[in-house]
């Protein structure tokens, strides 16, 4: 039998797949930036020039010279802050992923999410800290927002296991739910008005301040009046994601050791998915669900199982970034669903459900949202650019196999005619 070379392996071709996804979607871009600088007087073929430099290499700009050159090299805040930002489209494109690899289209991420960032908030901030150490507060509410996506991802699952209900629509369902839910779970709550200054960050509405918090970026003392639309945060830092070092590597930036945390998780999931026979079960489930319960699997078990640990994931990711202690949460979550749960789609097709490829594809995902901001804060183009690159990546995805069989008919043409 002939051995399988490594340009005709299905990862081989799967990897060289996303990459010509994300060249062209990198090519868009640059058209893009281009028929605006030419059309654009202000802008000029010069600022058109900067603008593909920043969309290609944005992680490295440092701003610009005295002249108004740009400058580019290592970023240690930029490079911090892209991994900051990777974590929580890691952990929703990890509940893509699996929900992917088990037949199911987990859509229901953004309300997940949600519930995760809900449960967390509410266990850090109601712990108090003078009764147990600030790390075991940290590790109950993180384990109390993968427990509560975990059962918001489980309604989905029960509905298709046992009444057949298509996942999509069950989950654009619970999505809305979960956002008005947390929208009035947190209205009813006493967390606007009693803080302990000892917790992570957390936003607030109120007329009265019941502790030092900083108001539109000037700290003032317990009962300070708060301006009608004045932005309030409370500072919490006692309970946040430890740094591990990661601040003074990447000075400047909001790392953690989130990332670690998100990057461990998917490892296991990988390990989960290709060396355990439950990973098997789960992918036998979506291959044919039939025919997996002909072979003894038991089908519906699993399809919940799947939701539910879609939904920890994706709560995961949630807890991690309400928990970083430098982040703000809105409650008022009802007006419009977490982007990062929808991210997670792209992150998951570009990795092709890979777990260990999700890293990847959600680092590329992160560093072209810093690529947006910058081309936003050194050029007079917007950051909307970026989103022209990631949709037309994400189009491609959805051809992924056809580019696959492409690839390997060129191959293959390729030795035919040698």
């Amino acid at each position: 039998m002939k051995k399988e070379s490594f340009w005709e392996k299905a990862g081989t071709r799967s990897v060289l797949a996303s990459l010509v996804a994300i060249l062209i979607g990198m090519l868009a871009g640059g058209i893009v930036i281009l028929i605006v600088g030419a059309t654009n007087s202000t802008l000029g073929l010069g600022g058109a020039w900067e603008g593909l430099r920043l969309v290609v290499a944005g992680l490295f700009s440092k701003g610009r010279d005295a002249a108004g050159n740009l400058i580019f090299g290592f970023n240690p805040t930029t490079f911090g802050n892209m991994l900051f930002r990777a974590v929580p489209l890691i952990m929703t494109g990890l509940s893509v992923a699996l929900g992917n690899k088990a037949g199911l289209f987990n859509i229901g991420a953004p309300g997940q999410y949600l519930a995760g960032t809900a449960a967390s908030l509410f266990v850090s901030l109601s712990l108090p800290t003078n009764v147990l150490p600030t790390w075991l507060i940290w590790l109950i509410a993180f384990l109390a927002g993968m427990i509560a996506g975990a059962l918001w991802g489980s309604i989905p699952g029960l509905l298709k296991a046992y009444l057949n209900i298509n996942e999509v629509l069950a989950c654009i369902m619970t999505n809305w739910i979960a956002a008005n839910l947390v929208t009035w779970v947190f209205e009813g709550s006493n967390l606007k008005n009693v803080l302990e200054g000892t917790k992570s960050g957390y936003i607030y509405k109120t007329s009265t301040v019941m502790n030092d918090v900083i108001i539109d970026g000037v700290r003032q003392t317990v009962g300070a009046n708060v301006p009608e639309g004045a932005q309030v945060v409370a500072t919490r830092g006692g309970v946040a994601t430890a740094k591990l070092g990661l601040d003074s590597l990447f000075s400047g930036s909001q790392v953690n050791a989130g990332i670690l945390v998100a990057i461990l998780i998917a490892i296991v999931i990988y390990v989960i998915l290709s060396k355990t026979t439950l990973g098997y079960q789960l992918k036998a489930c979506g291959a044919n669900r039939y025919a997996a319960r002909y072979a003894g699997i038991r089908d519906r078990r699993n399809i919940v199982l799947t939701m539910a640990l879609a939904g920890a994931l994706a709560a995961a990711g949630g807890a991690l970034y309400s928990l970083s202690g430098n982040t703000e949460f809105f409650w008022n979550t009802y007006q419009s669903l977490p982007a990062e749960g929808f991210n997670g789609i792209p992150v998951a097709l570009l990795a092709i459900n890979n777990p260990i490829g999700v890293i990847f594809s959600a680092t590329f995902m992160s560093m072209l949202q810093i690529c947006g901001q910058k081309l936003t804060e050194l050029t007079a183009f917007n950051e909307y650019i970026t989103n022209v690159i990631i949709a037309v990546i994400v189009y491609l995805s959805a051809f992924m196999l056809v580019i696959k069989t492409w690839i390997g008919r060129l191959r293959k043409g390729k030795e035919a005619g040698k």
